[in-house]
């Protein structure tokens, strides 16, 4: 034996455990159906154990952050399997975002390797054109690699700087527990995945708990509404995950109308407030319409209606998962009467261990992680979330915050000031709206801005509008009032 494959064999590593151990249990059985071909379970462990012995190869050792970018693949699990194998850190990339994004965040990561599939080999390449690898990031608070961790996920945070959330094994496996315990995923279950496994969502919610008990799961690369109606009617599978956008997408297609959706047990959905029409069109449909609450930091399983109580509580997204501790507090971190709302804060043994060069404890309060969610609970204890207390727009299951767009407009020749603000749409959610304050008399160059972002930013966090005013609106310390151009700009036609 080699002596990289020795130290492999030595590393501890709950996570490729629990997923190796079912491939031993049964290791002919289908674990991954894609277009291309059927994958064993044996098929899938062996292209994991293949990758961690290249990389090792390769000089890669534990602690190593290696970036992946790719649609979803069986060569995407495999990779984070190899990770956990090899004792690396695995940061998957969201292939949406525009090449200086992404060799932002590569920076930030401190990427000791990128790879990923061929059809995003040019993107991948323009990051390696603008960061060298690998980075010597000087580590970090946080950000040290200990023992355990496993997965690097970004997602924006508020001041518009890339913010990742560090997940360990155990934290990863505690997750699957509490998926399977809520879901009820047997063996004879067949997922039908589709949402980006570069998000906690489409990865953790409902596949890796999915292969962890034997499941088998169809992996779409991307989302395609008439995809997922012919794999539903001739795949058959029992459940499966969806965003609003999605949802959307799938009622609004001429074929939702005669579509077999007859071999669905429950479909889960989550990711923001999902609108109780889009669940209402499933439920006609005799398809339970269950919830998952959660988001990058919290693994995501932290607060669940399951498919059992779906038609009931509709609207709701249900109580605390197994492991997970709920408390609705005020301002003063405080607990909030019953039936008052609260900010969601967690405490979960899923949660992210930290963020990624950031002090350690950022993010909570007392230790609880605070959400910045709004929510209130009901007599029994389900919990309904009202909103949002941060300014975070959620557009077709992807996350944008204001400041990722306002940076971009600053010092823009004849803009005084900027605000960024979410509204309403029936198709992706939530859109982003522009605002600009300019200069008296002064005329901007939108065309050359849209060109601006074109440039620097994915094509999801675009402004849908940009309106010119000659005042923003301000509180009296001259904050200016988002809540207002909100209210604003909702009457006005787009």
């Amino acid at each position: 034996m080699t002596e990289p494959a020795l130290a492999l064999a030595q590393a501890p590593a709950p996570l490729y455990e629990r997923l190796a151990a079912q491939a031993r249990r049964t290791p002919d059985a289908v674990a991954l159906h894609t277009a291309e071909r059927d994958w064993a379970y044996a098929d899938l462990l062996a292209l994991a154990d293949a990758t961690a012995q290249d990389w090792a190869a390769q000089g890669l050792q534990p602690g190593a952050r290696i970036g992946w970018l790719g649609h979803n693949t069986a060569q995407m699990l495999a990779a984070l399997l190899a990770c956990a194998r090899l004792g690396a850190v695995w940061v998957p990339l969201n292939w949406r975002l525009a090449a200086p994004e992404l060799a932002a965040i590569a920076r930030h990561a401190g990427l000791a390797a990128l790879f990923g599939t061929p059809e995003l080999l040019a993107l991948a390449e323009q990051v390696r054109a603008q960061v060298q690898l690998p980075v010597d990031d000087g580590g970090g608070t946080t950000g040290q690699a200990r023992p355990g961790d496993v997965m690097l996920v970004y997602t924006s945070g508020t001041t518009g700087e890339p913010k990742g959330a560090m997940h360990t094994q155990a934290g990863m496996v505690a997750n699957i527990d509490a998926a399977l315990a809520v879901q009820g995923l047997t063996a004879d279950d067949r997922v039908l995945a589709v949402l980006p496994l570069f998000h906690v969502g489409g990865l953790c919610i409902q596949v890796l708990p999915a292969l962890a008990v034997g499941a088998q799961v169809a992996l779409h690369a991307r989302f395609d509404p008439a995809a997922w109606l012919a794999d539903v009617a001739a795949w058959r599978p029992s459940t499966s995950l969806l965003v609003p956008a999605v949802m959307q997408a799938l009622i609004t297609h001429p074929g939702w109308p005669s579509a077999d959706l007859s071999s669905l047990r429950f479909l889960n959905s989550g990711s923001s407030i999902v609108p109780v029409e889009q669940i209402q069109a499933f439920h006609a449909r005799g398809v339970p319409m269950a919830q998952v609450y959660g988001s990058t930091e919290t693994g995501p399983f932290s607060i669940a209606l399951g498919p059992d109580q779906a038609l009931a509580h509709v609207g709701q997204v249900g109580w605390p998962a197994p492991g997970v501790q709920v408390q609705l507090a005020d301002a003063n971190g405080q607990p909030v009467a019953a039936g008052e709302v609260g900010e969601i804060q967690l405490k979960a043994p899923n949660l992210m261990r930290g963020y990624h060069r950031l002090p350690a404890g950022t993010g909570f309060e007392n230790g609880w992680f605070a959400t910045g969610d709004l929510a209130r609970a009901d007599a029994q204890g389900a919990l309904t979330v009202v909103g949002r207390s941060k300014d975070m727009i959620i557009s077709g299951g992807e996350n944008i915050y204001p400041a990722e767009i306002e940076n971009l407009v600053v010092g823009w020749p004849g803009v005084i000031e900027v605000a960024v603000v979410g509204l309403p749409d029936a198709r992706w959610g939530e859109v982003p709206v522009l605002v600009l304050q300019v200069q008296p008399g002064s005329a901007p160059d939108l065309d050359a801005l849209r060109e601006h972002f074109a440039q620097r930013l994915a094509r999801y966090k675009h402004p849908r509008r940009i309106v010119v005013v000659d005042a923003l609106p301000r509180t009296a310390l001259g904050k200016v009032q988002k809540a207002q151009l909100r209210a604003r700009f909702q009457a006005e036609p787009g």
